[in-house]
């Protein structure tokens, strides 16, 4: 079972990497088999001798979709991107993606370090023809559905044409995880007005036009609009778009916060929360960050699906499961292409 031979189309899963531990990871992989059966192969990539026992416990030892992958290292929340990479070659997040890399495993699941996550991959998978940085695309709840965000953290430091390489990294991906044929962009700023946001907005917006027969492009976005049904992907570089999400994720915390305490403020406000019972469990559903599981990051010669690092085992289970749709549905070859015409259109000469 451990270090078994790979083959096309399996899961590697980073059983190492998250707050939880491995048994959360284990679970969680009981479950996407339980709940999914037609689940692709999955690869436990650790420490044997804590997930042999694991496996045993949970039956998924006499599933013959599951194996082990020995790594005795593990990158953790607190090692720096190239020191893990240097100094922890065993660790199970970059044999994880060295089964990929080497044809062992086609995607990666991992809760762990992101930084360390994000260098390796790109240093060991290499960013597709025509793309210089990958993007973290997130799945966010809005008014009548979810829109993408892209760049979730990945690339802080963004240049225009990266900007339109996330639009068409966040369209193919919304094709996939939401099922919108044609869906939306919208470039984040500070205006909607021609000329409104600094100089890389400006040349953004300036280049997701001429890229127009590629795209759905709505044209710019200001902060409250993004939570109202105008656009499916929200562009943006990863400094902004990570302050974004982790913003978001404490004012949805904070105001669940609020809410709780004041329903149970009195007797009357307690009966009106019991008879409003199932309107706060759709609301809870409608919001629940378990339900994607996880940001891929897009633009690399190979699929790596980042968890958070704090997922228990129903976001991993997600995650898991949105990484089989991924393989299903084959973005990379589609990307390829209109990255490809994307740069030549970019690149005519203006007449």
């Amino acid at each position: 079972m451990a270090n078994s031979p790979g083959d096309s189309g399996r899961i590697a899963v980073d059983a190492m990497g998250g707050d939880l531990g491995p048994a959360e990871v284990v679970e969680a992989v009981r479950l996407a088999f339980h709940e999914f059966p037609e689940l692709n192969p999955v690869v436990l990539v650790g420490d044997e001798t804590i997930l042999r026992p694991l496996l045993a416990k949970t039956r998924l030892d006499r599933n013959p979709s599951v194996s082990i992958f020995h790594a005795s290292e593990v990158v953790t929340m607190d090692d720096k991107p190239l020191q893990a990479i240097r100094r922890k070659k065993d660790s199970s997040m970059m044999r994880a993606i060295e089964l990929v890399k080497n044809d062992g495993a086609s995607i990666v699941v991992s809760c762990g370090n992101t930084g360390s996550l994000v260098t390796g991959a790109a240093l060991k998978l290499r960013t597709m023809e025509g793309i210089d940085r990958p993007a973290l695309a997130a799945v966010i709840p809005r008014e009548n559905g979810h829109f993408i965000l892209i760049d979730a953290g990945a690339n802080p430091d963004a240049k225009p044409e990266h900007l339109v390489h996330n639009a068409i990294l966040g369209s193919h991906y919304c094709r996939v995880v939401l099922g919108v044929s044609a869906p939306r962009v919208g470039l984040l700023t500070i205006g909607t007005e021609e000329g409104k946001g600094n100089a890389l907005i400006t040349e953004a917006h300036e280049q997701l036009k001429k890229i127009g027969s590629l795209l759905n492009y709505s044209g710019p976005i200001e902060g409250f609009q993004v939570f109202e049904d105008h656009v499916d992907i929200v562009v943006c570089d990863g400094f902004v778009g990570n302050i974004c999400l982790k913003s978001w994720e404490s004012l949805a915390g904070f105001v669940s916060a609020i809410l709780k305490n004041e329903l149970r403020a009195g007797p009357l406000r307690m009966i009106g929360a019991l008879f409003s019972h199932g309107a706060f469990r759709a609301l809870k559903k409608r919001i629940n960050p378990e339900r994607y599981g996880g940001a891929p990051l897009l633009g690399l010669k190979g699929d790596i699906l980042k968890a958070h690092g704090s997922s228990n085992r129903h976001a991993i289970k997600s995650a898991i499961h949105a990484a089989s749709e991924i393989l299903k549905a084959d973005m990379n070859h589609r990307i390829e292409a209109d990255i490809a015409r994307a740069n030549e259109l970019l690149h005519q000469p203006v007449v």
